[in-house]
């Protein structure tokens, strides 16, 4: 089976300093993996260097079986790769509905299938992304990246930040994309919530992958190790 994404030996610099030493990475269709580690560990580069926002000095970069290392971001969207940022960055002056709509392209997801999967961005449909709380603010990112109806959607801290009852809500709405068969890429740090949803784990440590294995598989041992504070 052709993997749908993967990063092979990538390296990445800010400038004279190293963030990513021979990153590895791999996605299979309908797959569900969980990337962890600490703060500062590379998980966000290892993000933008799939969606290619950041430039990769070795290693290469592939979606569905095509090289796109030197690709620009908007092109690696356009393939499929969705991404529901850290801090949600919906756009603040725009309704709830003009941010579903700004980046929408053909497929399954449409306001409709948005708004039935959550419903509260229905019901705050005319309002401003600016004054909704953080939670549907969340909600609407999600929906957002929905909408552009990725291949993989890729979603970075998706949970940081926001009330208990609203956590819940969200891995909910991942568990129900995951059933469906939408391949996922999870940055959080919460093995708890994510043994049910992801299929397998990869924990970066310093910039490179130091385990590898099924979410299921994670011991108290190996949290505590790369994943404790």
């Amino acid at each position: 089976m052709t993997a749908l994404a993967e990063v092979e030996g990538i390296e990445v610099f800010y400038g004279a300093s190293q963030a990513l030493f021979g990153m590895d990475l791999t996605i299979q269709p309908g797959e569900a993996v969980a990337l962890m580690g600490r703060n500062g560990m590379g998980k966000s580069t290892t993000i933008r260097a799939l969606c290619r926002m950041q430039p990769v000095a070795k290693g290469s970069v592939r979606f569905d079986g095509k090289d796109i290392t030197a690709l620009p971001s908007f092109q690696a969207a356009r393939l499929g790769i969705g991404l529901v940022p850290e801090g949600r960055r919906c756009f603040a002056t725009l309704t709830v509905t003009e941010n579903l709509i700004a980046a929408a392209r053909p497929g399954q997801w449409t306001l409709e299938t948005v708004r039935a999967f959550f419903p509260r961005l229905a019901e705050r449909s005319n309002q401003q992304a600016s004054t909704l709380s953080g939670g549907e603010q969340q909600m609407l990112a999600i929906g957002r990246a929905l909408m552009t109806n990725p291949r993989l959607l890729i979603l970075d801290e998706a949970t940081e930040g926001l009330a208990p009852v609203i956590r819940a809500e969200i891995w909910a709405a991942i568990a129900r994309l995951k059933a469906q068969g939408q391949s996922i890429l999870i940055v959080d740090k919460t093995v708890k919530e994510l043994k049910p949803i992801a299929d397998r784990c990869v924990v970066l440590e310093r910039g490179r992958a130091v385990w590898t294995g099924a979410t299921t598989a994670i011991t108290p041992e190996i949290e505590q190790r790369y994943l404790g504070i």
